[in-house]
């Protein structure tokens, strides 16, 4: 399988502007720029979007998990904050809220810490990557 995006960019680093498509049309000619990447503009860039990747591969990573382990979650929410400092991506932090009725804690927290381990975006991430999760009724 291969999926593809492609951006364009105009200008110079920080006064031009560009913008990302996806081969979906999820993202098409989203806009993203310096302010948008270092300041609080308008637009998206590219940590946020490591951020979307990685927190939805390791929710349906976990919802395997869990099921190679006979439990079906009600939901998964797993929120993630990519780190840029100093010129380096260098880590992503997965906060995840569960809700899987019947499994202990225990073992919940296994099936986490082997989503994280083994979902393709963690894997293809060269960086820290930390999760905090929690199991709710």
């Amino acid at each position: 399988m291969i999926r593809k995006a492609n951006a364009n960019w105009k200008g110079s680093g920080k006064e031009g502007k560009g913008t990302v498509s996806t081969q979906s049309t999820v993202l098409k000619d989203n806009q993203y720029s310096y302010s948008s990447r270092f300041e609080e503009g308008i637009g998206t860039n590219p940590e946020e979007l490591m951020a979307a990747a990685h927190a939805g591969c390791f929710s349906m990573k976990l919802s395997f998990v869990l099921g190679s382990k006979n439990f079906v979650p009600e939901t998964i929410d797993t929120t993630c904050a990519i780190t840029l400092e100093a010129g380096v991506i260098s880590a992503s932090f997965l906060e995840v809220t569960a809700k899987v009725p019947g499994i202990t804690m225990e073992l919940f927290q296994e099936c986490v810490v082997e989503a994280k381990d083994n979902c393709p975006v963690s894997k293809a991430y060269n960086m820290l990557i930390t999760v905090k999760a929690t199991l709710v009724d």
